[in-house]
């Protein structure tokens, strides 16, 4: 009898144990950085949610997969969701350069607005790649990093730019800069054994990686606010109940509201800490503003071109709501 039992309990444990999901999430960013702290938080809110059903393991700081290849490892099924920066992808498709336009969309009103005018064809793009969109949350507005007085755009030529994104990295040419691929990962040693001396980026960034130990300045040129992105295999989301993805997505539209609103009350913090470490924070003077003014329609233009009626339809729905 006693024997009867101990095969129940154990059919029993077994049965439950085969009923629970772990998913691992890989994120590019230090455990630290608002966006992995607001990954976890997604990840604690689907297990309650799920009452143990599907449990998420975040694996910040690019430890289980480097930034540049998390989107792949999500869509070939490595890992079954993940986090990234789809404008780093816009060799696969322009599309997904819409949050890096410079100049389009400088606040978080209007970003969301881009957002929410994008988000359809967005999802139609990702939904073709084996990818379903959960959520996403946007960076604070780029500033520009530098090791010097940067006056006008004539100064950066030659200097060694780190670039994330062909936005990025367009603009290092146009400024006769000298771009250099680097994931945020990557960023404080390419600073440190000068294979970068300069990049584009939010405040963030800057903090995470400690840049004030190389750099000395920082220009809150407010030029986009890109989005990181949480996505989920197709194959592994339709294995989900109905139930299980109702609460998922429950907890998703959690974490785009609260990263959202983290990333608003950092935007101050982070400058504020950049200049407490002894860097210079400061606007653009106003021919470095002209300079890159030029430079952003030329991108504009450059982009429009290459996302075609895609991209015009985005940039007009969102015009035509904010009256840009």
């Amino acid at each position: 009898m006693r024997y009867s039992v101990g095969l129940a309990v154990l059919a029993f444990g077994v049965a439950g144990a085969a009923h629970a999901e772990t998913w691992d999430m890989p994120m590019a960013y230090p455990d630290s950085n608002f966006h992995s702290e607001n990954g976890k938080a997604f990840a604690a809110c689907v297990g309650k949610g799920t009452g143990g059903d599907l449990e998420i393991t975040v694996h910040a700081g690019g430890s289980l997969y480097k930034g540049d290849e998390i989107k792949r490892a999500i869509q070939t099924g490595q890992v079954p969701i993940g986090e990234r920066l789809l404008s780093a992808h816009q060799n696969e498709n322009p599309v997904f350069g819409f949050d890096s336009v410079p100049f389009l969309a400088t606040s978080y009103d209007a970003s969301a607005t881009l957002y929410e005018e994008a988000k359809p064809t967005l999802e139609k793009i990702l939904a073709n790649q084996n990818l379903v969109l959960l959520y996403s949350v946007p960076w604070p507005p780029q500033g520009l990093y530098t090791k010097k007085d940067v006056e006008s755009a004539a100064d950066m030529k030659g200097v060694k730019f780190r670039s994330y994104n062909t936005t990025t990295a367009r603009l290092a040419e146009l400024m006769g800069a000298v771009p250099v691929q680097i994931e945020a990962a990557e960023l404080s040693q390419a600073l440190a054994t000068g294979v970068a001396e300069s990049f584009i980026s939010s405040g963030s960034t800057g903090y995470d990686s400690k840049v004030w130990e190389q750099l000395d300045h920082f220009y809150d040129i407010q030029a986009w606010l890109p989005r990181n992105y949480v996505m989920a295999n197709k194959g592994a989301w339709e294995g989900l109940d109905e139930k299980t993805r109702n609460a998922v997505l429950a907890c998703a539209d959690e974490a785009a509201k609260r990263g959202t609103a983290r990333s608003q009350e950092l935007n101050d913090y982070y400058k504020e800490e950049l200049a407490k470490n002894g860097m210079t924070v400061a606007a653009p003077s106003d021919q470095l503003t002209a300079d890159l003014l030029k430079f952003g329609q030329t991108l504009t233009e450059e982009w429009l071109r290459s996302a075609g009626t895609d991209g015009q339809a985005i940039v007009d729905a969102y015009q035509a709501k904010t009256g840009g």
